[in-house]
């Protein structure tokens, strides 16, 4: 019988999962149906390909020590075109060398190119940067073992979720946006579902996982909150930030709407600091209530708490940190031009930095007597229960 019972537990869980995985993809493709993105014709088009380069014709360049010994002036290079439809063409091409704008190659080394097509057989071809794809799959490649040798069954696990992740990100959030969805309310939908199917990869459906899963929503959807009404006050939204020209561009040809862009960015940036912490409070919750089968739901709600002040602290701090280390450029610049207090604290970049730090510390912090309330309340429910059967 027990076995029977647990073989059916097993094709239940199994066909919930398959048909969850059926739904997503059918949403996943209708999201994606209809949108061409930019049209390539036979006589006209940008396209982006990889060149090997076959020699360098002529070299004409100087390092420069103003700028740190970085090459000036240009070369011209034989290539050959080894993708896209020009595959197996040679060009010579100049490739130009400034302060911002270097791709110093050698015979052999591949290239990205861009190949602007003007007419039928008709196309130019200039140098468009290194060609850094094989290095990044390397890159990632080497990431997904280092996470399976140290992590193992649950390392797997956990590249399965990120994997889950990235594919509702990329191919969920990305093309509804575009298609006029509300941004906010789409991303926190998309974080409870990623987050819940993150957990579920690794501990299954029990207490810990479900109560993080849920704490962790209910972090998200207080940051939002508390961002949208930063944001109203401080007066910042997606048209101060650097890419602003560019969307509305996009804005011309798409439902796109630029309100809640800058939010949705935030949730998505705490999405996995606000996932460490929830974890973090629900499994020593769990743990304890495995060596302590007595404890209340008061007691283990007060345990999680005095365990999420530890966490919320390194947590708040890795945050804000990863926002000043990603605009650490900025900030050396501003701090060099010493401007005064008042026009540092009124320009759109540290005003849209600080609620960023803001809003995704508060999510951590608000995350912790959530989950802390609601995964006592799962773990000692059952004792409740068993407690009215003993007084019948």
């Amino acid at each position: 019988m027990m076995r029977s019972s647990l073989a059916n537990q097993k094709c239940i869980r199994y066909g919930v999962a398959a048909v969850f995985l059926t739904l997503f993809s059918v949403v996943c493709i209708w999201a994606n149906s209809g949108w061409t993105g930019y049209e390539i014709t036979e006589s006209t088009g940008v396209e982006y390909e990889i060149a090997r380069v076959n020699e360098i014709i002529q070299t004409n360049t100087i390092s420069d020590e103003a700028i740190e010994g970085r090459l000036r002036g240009s070369e011209i290079l034989s290539v050959e075109i080894l993708t896209g439809r020009y595959a197996g063409t040679y060009v010579n091409i100049t490739n130009y060398f400034s302060a911002m704008y270097s791709v110093d190659v050698d015979v052999d080394d591949t290239l990205s190119v861009r190949i602007d097509t003007t007419g039928v057989g008709e196309f130019e071809v200039s140098v468009y940067n290194y060609n850094r794809v094989p290095w990044i799959i390397t890159f990632v490649i080497l990431f997904a073992i280092a996470l399976i040798l140290i992590g193992g069954w649950q390392g797997f696990r956990a590249l399965l979720g990120l994997v889950f992740t990235f594919v509702s990100i990329v191919y969920l959030l990305l093309p509804l946006v575009l298609r006029g969805w509300p941004a906010v309310p789409l991303t926190i939908a998309i974080v409870g579902i990623t987050s819940a199917v993150s957990y579920y990869m690794l501990g299954g459906w029990q207490p810990k996982t479900v109560g993080a899963a849920l704490g962790c929503l209910c972090g998200v959807a207080a940051a939002a909150l508390l961002g949208y009404l930063a944001i109203q006050f401080v007066h910042v939204t997606a048209y101060q930030m650097d890419e602003a020209e560019g969307l509305i561009l996009v804005r011309g040809d798409t439902g796109l709407k630029l309100e809640g862009l800058l939010l949705s960015g935030i949730l998505i940036a705490a999405e996995g600091a606000v996932m460490d912490t929830a974890m973090s409070v629900a499994s020593a919750m769990s743990e304890l209530k495995q060596k302590r089968s007595d404890i209340g739901m008061v007691e283990l709600f007060r345990s999680g708490m005095h365990i999420g002040r530890d966490a919320t602290g390194t947590m708040a701090n890795t945050l804000v940190l990863a926002f000043a280390g990603s605009s650490l450029n900025m900030m050396v610049l501003i701090y060099s031009y010493r401007v005064s207090f008042n026009q540092l604290m009124n320009t759109d970049f540290i005003a849209v930095e600080v609620v960023r730090g803001v809003a995704g510390s508060m999510g951590i912090i608000l995350t912790v007597p959530a989950v802390a309330i609601i995964t006592a309340w799962l773990l000692t429910r059952k004792d409740k229960k068993s407690k009215k059967l003993m007084k019948r």
